[in-house]
């Protein structure tokens, strides 16, 4: 099969279905994230949400899941976002007889799975729900009319690969990499510089759609200051997904070419570059900004099991992209060796620094 040399945005969706790849069945690694930080969530709403502001020219909240994917990681932080403006509103005063609406956008891009999101929806929610496809790169609503978004484990992701990245003349061609790990400073620049844009279109395009005084929530991985990208978790699942890649180069299975050609369309900034996007954009206050740990289940704290169970996300959540470049008939065997790859480097597996970044903003 062919490769191209870009990669088209809507394959960054994850795998639909509920199916052995798909992402509702290995989405583990975001279901911790939205776990720890279920009591931050709580706190920043107790602390910073001002309803009495919000509901004074709406009786209806209305919150996005930006980037939301098939869940169920979606519906349970939605839940616990609905809860704590509950015990909020409880709290501030607030009329008992008169409760708010809740309104909840759940965003994606268009090839996302929703109908298997909607049809996997909550029985007994106790909000309207409606489904908003579109790259988050961009606006998604009208001026002024979201109160609360939230995004889990999406942030990472650029509109597209740097690209300089696939221009042989360029100091920032990528040859024989699909990432920046282990890079010249031109391919981290490269990619640093396409995030910042990314980042900055993001953040003015929610400023416009949400109100004074609403709230941003986002958590996404990071690279914390002084510790080289690749010592990361994601950097190292990155790592050894280029190396199997590589195998199947010097056994003839791919060309050179179709690696060089290929770069995943991701960057994981550090607090300082984040901190500094918000700042220059003006138009929120950072209530909280730091460093955190995804927080691990008990059952995954072998090396063994965590390591199969995240080749099983890494596939859910880039098969199309891998299958779109480099064809369908090499994935089974790209996995296999990706797998092996966690067996000979264990301690590639758990993460153990903190490697995830806690934002929350309000709109001033």
């Amino acid at each position: 099969m062919g490769a191209s040399a870009t990669t088209t945005p809507e394959l960054y969706a994850m795998n639909g279905g509920d199916g052995r790849f798909s992402y509702a069945k290995n989405s583990f690694l975001q279901g911790h994230s939205v776990n720890a930080s279920k009591e931050k969530i709580g706190e920043a709403i107790a602390e910073k949400l001002d309803l009495k502001i919000l509901l004074s020219t709406s009786k209806t909240i209305r919150i996005v899941d930006v980037g939301c994917s098939v869940g169920p990681n979606t519906f349970l932080a939605i839940q616990n976002i609905i809860e704590s403006i509950e015990r909020k509103y409880q709290a501030q005063y607030l009329n008992i007889n008169q409760k708010p609406e809740f309104q909840v956008f759940f965003n994606d891009l268009t090839s996302n799975d929703f109908n298997t999101l909607f049809s996997s929806l909550p029985p007994n929610r106790q909000y309207f729900a409606a489904g908003v496809p579109g790259s988050f790169h961009g606006r998604l609503f009208p001026e002024g009319s979201i109160h609360f978004f939230y995004s889990s484990i999406a942030l990472h992701i650029l509109s597209k690969a740097p690209e300089e990245l696939l221009d042989k003349n360029s100091p920032s061609w990528n040859k024989g990499r699909i990432h920046y790990i282990n890079a010249p400073d031109e391919v981290v620049n490269a990619y640093a510089t396409q995030y910042a844009k990314g980042i900055e279109i993001f953040l003015d395009a929610r400023a416009k759609e949400m109100v004074s005084g609403g709230m941003t929530v986002m958590s996404f991985p990071a690279n914390p200051t002084g510790i080289p990208y690749s010592q990361t978790f994601t950097g190292a699942m990155f790592e050894l997904l280029e190396s199997s890649l590589l195998d199947l180069v010097k056994e003839g299975k791919i060309s050179e070419a179709q690696v060089d050609s290929f770069n995943l369309p991701m960057y994981v900034p550090s607090l300082e570059e984040m901190m500094e996007l918000v700042q220059k954009n003006g138009c929120f206050d950072i209530e909280k900004m730091e460093l955190t740990s995804p927080g691990v289940h008990a059952s995954m704290t072998n090396t063994s099991s965590m390591g199969k169970a995240i080749v099983m996300h890494v596939r859910a959540g880039m098969e199309r992209m891998l299958i779109q470049h480099f064809g369908s008939q090499i994935i089974d065997e790209l996995f296999n060796r990706y797998a092996k790859k966690f067996e000979e480097f264990p301690h590639h597996v758990l993460p153990s620094k903190k490697v995830q970044l806690f934002v929350v903003l309000k709109r001033k």
